[in-house]
C-alpha cells in the first residue's frame, strides 16, 4: 500500500520531513536567474529554466535527508506549459532519487472532472486499450467541499494504481476556521470531512492501519489535530504550516502515533530560502543544513 511506503520510507530515515518545493521568482537565488535570463533574456523560459536547474538541485541535495517532496502544482501552472513541463521533470528527479512524491493541486469537482484531474496527478489516460500516466505522482490533495461525488473517482485510483489522496481537513492558514469550523450538528465541519473521508477509504486500509486516504492537518491548529487523531487513529496526516507559518514541533507531535507513525510535516520557505539569511552560503548548503535542523527538531518531539 501506498501509504505503508511512505511510513516506510519515514522510519527508515526517521525523519518525517517532507520538502516543500514550492518556488516564486524571488525564491530563486539571483546567480540562478541571471544566468538563465542572460541566455534567454527576462522571458517565461529563463523562469521555468531557473525553476528546473533550482528544484532539481534542492532533489540532490536532500534526497539522503529528507523521504518525501511535495510540488505545489499552482507555482508551475503559472509559468504556463513549460512550467507544468518543470513540475512533471521534478517528479521524475524525485522518484529517481528514491523519494515519495506528492503534487499539491488541491482539485476536486463533479464526479466527471475529478476524474480527469486524478487521472492526471495519479491514474492512467486511455488510448484505445493502452492507458498513459501522465505526472503519476505517489499522492495528491484533494478539495473536498463538492461531497462525497467529488472524492470518488481520486479514490478509485487509489486502489486500482496503490496512490494516495490527502483530503484538505483542517489547514493551516489564518481563516480556516471562517468555513471549517462552522458546526455542523454537534461537531465543526473539519470533524464531519474528517469522518467522511475515513469511511471511504475504509477499503484502503495498510498494514500499518492507516488509510490511503488521508487529511491534510496544519501544525497551526494543534487543538485540531489533537481532536482529528484522537477520533481517527486510521488517518494518515500531511501537516503543513511547520516554522515559517508558525507551527512548533511539540504541537505537531500529537498528529504521531506512539511508533512515530501517522504523520507527515511540510516545509517549503524554511527550508528552500534558508539561502536569503547569509547569501554567501550556497542555496543547497544552506537548504541542508535547515532540513537536518527541522529533522532534529522533530525528532526530539516524536517518540520512534
Amino acid at each position: 500500500m501506498s501509504v505503508d511506503r511512505l511510513i516506510e520510507m519515514v522510519g527508515e530515515k526517521k525523519n518525517p520531513t517532507v520538502l516543500g518545493l514550492d518556488p516564486y521568482p524571488d525564491h530563486i537565488p539571483p546567480a540562478v536567474t541571471e544566468k538563465h535570463t542572460e541566455k534567454h533574456g527576462q522571458t517565461l523560459k529563463a523562469l521555468q529554466r531557473a525553476y528546473k536547474e533550482y528544484i532539481l538541485a534542492l532533489i540532490d541535495a536532500l534526497y539522503d535527508i529528507v523521504p518525501a517532496v511535495k510540488l505545489q502544482s499552482a507555482c508551475y501552472e503559472a509559468l504556463g506549459p513549460g512550467g507544468m513541463e518543470v513540475l512533471r521533470q521534478g517528479i521524475l528527479a524525485a522518484r529517481n532519487r528514491g523519494l515519495y512524491v506528492i503534487v499539491d493541486a488541491k482539485r476536486g469537482d463533479i464526479g466527471s472532472t475529478s476524474k480527469a484531474y486524478s487521472s492526471a496527478f495519479l491514474g492512467r489516460v486511455a488510448l484505445g486499450d493502452t492507458l498513459l500516466p501522465v505526472y503519476d505522482a505517489d499522492a495528491m490533495t484533494v478539495n473536498p467541499y463538492l461531497g462525497s461525488d467529488n472524492l470518488i473517482p481520486f479514490l478509485k485510483d487509489c486502489e486500482a494504481y496503490d496512490k494516495m489522496v490527502f483530503v484538505l481537513c483542517k489547514t493551516s492558514n489564518r481563516s480556516s476556521a471562517e468555513v471549517q469550523e462552522l458546526m455542523a450538528g454537534d461537531r465543526p465541519l473539519y470533524r464531519v470531512i474528517a469522518e467522511q473521508v475515513s469511511r471511504s477509504g475504509r477499503h484502503l486500509v495498510g498494514k500499518y492501519g492507516y488509510q490511503n486516504a488521508a487529511i491534510v492537518a496544519g501544525a497551526t491548529q494543534p487543538t485540531a489535530i489533537r481532536q482529528l487523531r484522537k477520533d481517527h487513529p486510521e488517518l494518515f496526516f500531511l501537516v503543513p504550516g511547520y516554522g515559517t507559518q508558525g507551527g512548533k514541533a511539540a504541537d505537531i507531535a500529537f498528529a504521531f502515533d506512539k511508533q512515530g507513525r501517522g504523520a507527515v510535516v511540510n516545509n517549503s520557505r524554511g527550508i528552500c530560502c534558508a539561502w536569503q539569511e547569509d547569501e554567501s552560503v550556497p542555496y543547497t548548503d544552506a537548504a541542508r543544513k535547515a532540513a537536518v535542523d527541522m529533522r532534529d527538531d522533530l525528532r526530539k518531539a516524536i517518540v520512534w
